[in-house]
């Protein structure tokens, strides 16, 4: 029980200092007793409010280099979106398919913080439904508060077990508030079936007992409403579709359905909508018209991160004491080249179907010399003229695109604090209605409507100022690969891009190591630390990584 009240009490602190403007009102109680604590609708608040900071806590945590977990785990495996360079931490090994050197499973092997925030959430749900009504003297309408205050830990509980399910497939099942189950309860690990159908049933309770507004705008887009609940079971619903049966590429139509159906009814309700182009950066600071569900990181409340994922791209240009040239991650060149890919169309000498030299416009090819129609104007095409630099996404998100080592701005919301202290204020987007349109063109070609697809991505890239717009006679499979172009365009950096390309069975066009044998073998998941077998005999490594660890 102390071990409960410990929890709670650091919950509660990383809540009250961390946490959005309407949580920071909120103080923690001194008393470590349970039965004390859960007495008014402040005490709920602010576990509340310990509960989404150990949420973010859990994404933002990394190793001794503080790289962020939630953008490691997804963007940072395939390295065709960014290359980690070796800085005495071993994480360049991830982009290799080895997830086992010692720094990375120790770290980043280890679930423990997931954990927290799943007891923290067990805690408040057990909790809260208990007080009565009449404690909340300062709701007018308490049963909408309880209600809410419920459905967004059934929410946070959800998210959190989802992601787990994502990285390691099958993983302990806790719904109890224990302080450390795991361990004390010798609980081992669960099939990913049994995970996924308690994610769908949290989803189910939460969206019952939510709204898909807000009783205080200040806490729209980084608390849950029903809008985060239906983002999530959208993802759900595809990543059941497809994972369920790895030596399979038929997704699960019933699944498929719901998806489809739950997006139908979230673009009918939640009021969300693109931002425009020329506020592009609006939407990545966060609390965009475009936010679904995000976790609050704005330096107007002393939020900031100096470990956010973007301090390890950014440099002298946007945070003035960091190197002029070098980062530890950069944008690979054929993210840009692959991803934005334009065709340079000009007149030379080409061998025609008689083996005749013949002078006509052809596309050309990096290294090539091109002219105009009567010869002239000659010039050798270089890679950098077969980037689509007109698409907004590019000229917005990426700079240094002409250096052998580009670098990414997407997140350069800086301030500083002190000359040689920056700190970034841009919102962890969770889910975000672009995410949503573009799984609608997943779903149509799940269910083999291939022109609804294209003109979904088509739409993306008209919007965006792309020129490299998919023709109508595209197979699906041609289709499949321009959609994980798209989403690797659109959600770059965001935490999709390596469960895209497993769930869209993308995988062999954007990861070397990963091949066919290995998926089916579930070899895309990630080990368990070994740190975690010390107190738990029932604890079974990822099958996969048995006899490598």
């Amino acid at each position: 029980m102390k071990k409960i009240n410990i929890y709670i009490l650091v919950g509660i602190f990383l809540g009250t200092v961390y946490s959005c403007k309407d949580f920071l009102e909120e103080v923690p109680r001194n008393s470590t007793y349970v039965g004390e604590f859960w007495q008014s609708e402040a005490d709920v608040n602010s576990a509340l409010a310990g509960n989404y900071a150990l949420l973010r806590n859990a994404l933002s945590s990394g190793n001794f280099e503080n790289v962020p977990r939630h953008y490691l785990y997804s963007d940072g495996v395939p390295s065709t979106y960014f290359t980690i360079q070796y800085s005495g931490d071993g994480l360049e090994g991830v982009q290799t398919g080895d997830f086992t050197w010692r720094y990375t499973i120790e770290s980043y092997g280890d679930w423990t913080r997931y954990y927290k925030t799943i007891i923290m959430s067990n805690l408040i749900i057990e909790k809260v439904a208990a007080m009565d009504d009449a404690l909340f003297v300062n709701e007018s309408n308490p049963s909408r508060f309880k209600n809410e205050a419920i459905g967004q830990a059934y929410f946070i509980r959800a998210l959190t077990y989802f992601m787990l399910t994502r990285v390691w497939g099958d993983v302990p099942l806790v719904l109890t508030t224990s302080s450390d189950p795991i361990a004390e309860e010798q609980v081992g690990r669960v099939p990913k079936a049994e995970i996924l159908a308690q994610v769908e049933k949290d989803c189910h309770q939460a969206a019952e007992l939510l709204d898909w507004g807000y009783r205080n705008q200040d806490a729209a887009k980084v608390t849950a409403n029903k809008g985060s609940v239906y983002a999530l079971l959208a993802h759900l619903y595809l990543w059941r579709a497809t994972t369920t049966d790895l030596s399979t590429t038929t997704p699960i139509a019933s699944d498929v359905h719901s998806a489809d159906t739950t997006i139908a009814a979230l673009k009918s309700f939640g009021g969300y909508a693109q931002v425009d182009t020329s506020n592009y950066y609006s939407t990545f600071i966060g609390k965009s018209r475009e936010g679904i569900f995000e976790l609050a990181a704005s330096e107007q409340n002393l939020e900031g991160s100096s470990a956010h994922i973007a301090t390890f791209f950014l440099r002298q240009a946007q945070i003035s004491y960091y190197n002029p040239t070098y980062s530890r991650f950069f944008v690979p060149k054929n993210y840009l080249t692959t991803h934005f890919s334009r065709q340079v169309i000009g007149w030379g000498w080409v061998l025609n179907s008689s083996n005749q030299w013949e002078w006509k416009e052809h596309v050309a090819a990096v290294g090539e010399t091109i002219y105009d129609e009567d010869g002239s104007n000659g010039r050798v095409v270089t890679e950098d003229m077969l980037i689509d630099n007109m698409d907004v996404r590019l000229r917005k998100n990426f700079t240094d695109i002409s250096l052998s080592q580009p670098t990414c701005i997407k997140y350069s919301n800086v301030n500083y604090r002190t000359q040689s202290s920056a700190f970034i204020s841009n919102n962890t987007l969770i889910f975000r209605y672009s995410d949503m349109l573009l799984l609608e063109a997943e779903i149509a070609l799940y269910k083999g409507n291939i022109t609804k697809a294209i003109s979904i991505i088509n739409g993306f890239r008209t919007r965006n100022g792309s020129s490299s717009l998919i023709s109508g006679g595209a197979t699906k499979e041609e289709v499949f690969y321009q959609y994980a172009l798209e989403r690797g365009k659109e959600l770059f950096l965001e935490g999709h891009i390596y469960y895209d390309l497993i769930r869209t069975r993308q995988y062999a066009e954007f990861i070397p190591w990963l091949s066919p044998q290995r998926f089916m073998q579930g070899g895309f998941y990630w080990p368990v630390s070994p740190l975690l077998f010390k107190n738990n005999s029932f604890l079974a490594q990822t099958s996969y990584w048995v006899g490598k660890v």
